[in-house]
């Protein structure tokens, strides 16, 4: 900086020296510029990215002294922009970098999650297909094994049923089909993550980079973790439980900051307005976002969570059984040839069970039905606290506009924004839960 206003000084102190002579002695002959000023002329380069302001014409300036500049006009430089409290291009291009690898991070997940969730979509179907294989061929050899002489036929039905029965244990353990519902399910997350982080750096870059701030960085980062955790790559360690003890909506965004909860706690019900309030809220907006708040945690989460144990309690059954008859028949195969006339027709009875109880489980795939219950659930409870949060922010400029947010609520749930307009009388207290009959959600 000191180097670049020295010649500032320079060219002050030969302007200033000019101007004292008589405007006569220019009319005469021109003025040789002085050495100060040839200096300045020779040796003043503005710096790039530093601005020079053109000021009006004083009594000061001449002419004469800018042709003896060789036509130059040179102006004070303006410092101001290289202040001390301008934002750092540094610092703004950091935020800018953060999100790009968010958004690289997010298109990469979503290819491994697709890749994986095919390759777990195959493991169901040749799983299913192998070990019904395996059952029926041993029940039938278990069938032929009395009238065979050598017990040749006996040891591979049971070796075959044996076989049956671990790889049926490891596909119930393993429930691919839910797996392959988790994966297809994350890279539709992971996808819609990756054009929100391009769709914020687009915005940002039309509006200037000096808007990025730190908190959308981080909110990018949460959605990262919680998706992650919500749904893993890896098989052991980390696979999701699939058989639960108490059955939760999926949940796969970030839970809010404990200051922003007690802001909602303090904030339960905003200031109340006419019908046309500011930001594009207004008392009826508001009462149609609580009722519809009411009936999705009343009816639609919990319809989901109801069907979800339903079917969790069939799949278990299954689970169990499976193994169970496909062991039972391998133990009977090895009464084969004996006095146990029962021996054989155990074996063939409870191997061709196995098979059928296997094609249930697996062949309806009931792993994924649950899956999508859980993420079903978890649309809706996501939903809610969407709503709550917009409901809970007390100054209403700050809320994002509620006919934007109506509008976004009623797509989700595959509505019209007028339809929405159903639900305000179950904002009052004096309707209960059991008058509730409709469902808010036309879309699962």
């Amino acid at each position: 900086m000191a180097a670049a206003l020295q010649p500032q000084r320079l060219f002050s102190t030969a302007s200033t020296s000019t101007s004292a002579s008589s405007s006569s002695s220019f009319a005469t002959r021109p003025r040789r510029p002085t050495t100060a000023a040839a200096t300045c002329r020779a040796g003043l380069r503005v710096p790039s990215g530093v601005q020079t302001t053109t000021t009006a014409a004083s009594p000061s300036s001449s002419p004469a002294a800018d042709a003896g500049l060789g036509g130059i006009k040179l102006d004070w430089i303006d410092v101001t922009a290289l202040s001390v409290g301008s934002p750092s291009p540094a610092g703004r291009s950091n935020a800018a970098e953060k999100l790009r690898a968010v958004a690289e991070a997010a298109a990469d997940r979503a290819e491994m999650h697709d890749i994986i969730g095919r390759q777990r979509d195959n493991w169901n179907h040749l799983l299913l297909h192998s070990t019904n294989s395996l059952a029926l061929a041993a029940s039938v050899m278990a069938a032929l094994a009395p009238a065979a002489p050598a017990p040749a036929l006996r040891a591979s039905a049971g070796a075959l049923l044996a076989t049956a029965a671990v790889t049926m244990a490891a596909a119930n353990r393993l429930q691919p089909s839910q797996l392959a519902e988790e994966q297809r399910n994350a890279t539709r997350l992971w996808r819609q993550l990756e054009r929100d982080v391009r769709a914020t750096l687009q915005q940002h870059r039309e509006e200037g980079e000096a808007q990025l701030a730190q908190a959308d960085v981080q909110d990018a980062v949460d959605r990262v973790l919680a998706l992650d955790a919500a749904y893993p790559l890896p098989l052991l360690p980390g696979m999701l439980e699939k058989f639960p003890k108490a059955v939760e909506p999926a949940r796969w965004w970030p839970r809010r900051r404990p200051q922003q909860q007690a802001k909602s706690a303090s904030s339960s019900r905003s200031r109340s307005f006419g019908r046309r309030g500011g930001n594009g809220w207004g008392q009826e907006v508001e009462e149609e976002m609580r009722g519809l708040l009411r009936v999705l945690r009343a009816k639609d989460e919990q319809e989901y969570l109801r069907v979800g144990k339903l079917v969790l309690g069939v799949n278990r059954g299954l689970a169990v059984a499976g193994p169970a008859l496909a062991g039972a028949a391998a133990v009977a195969t090895a009464f084969i040839g004996g006095d146990a006339a029962w021996a054989s027709g155990a074996a063939v009875t409870c191997g061709a069970l196995a098979a059928a109880v296997n094609t249930v489980e697996h062949g309806a795939q009931l792993g994924m039905l649950f899956e999508l219950l859980r993420n079903c659930a978890g649309f809706y409870r996501k939903l809610q606290e969407d709503i709550e949060a917009a409901l809970g922010e007390p100054d209403v400029e700050r809320r994002e506009n509620g006919d934007v947010f109506r509008t976004k609520v009623a797509l989700l749930l595959g509505r019209d924004a007028s339809e929405l307009r159903q639900f305000r009388r179950m904002a009052s207290v004096s309707v209960k839960d059991d008058d509730i009959k409709d469902y808010a959600g036309k879309l699962f």
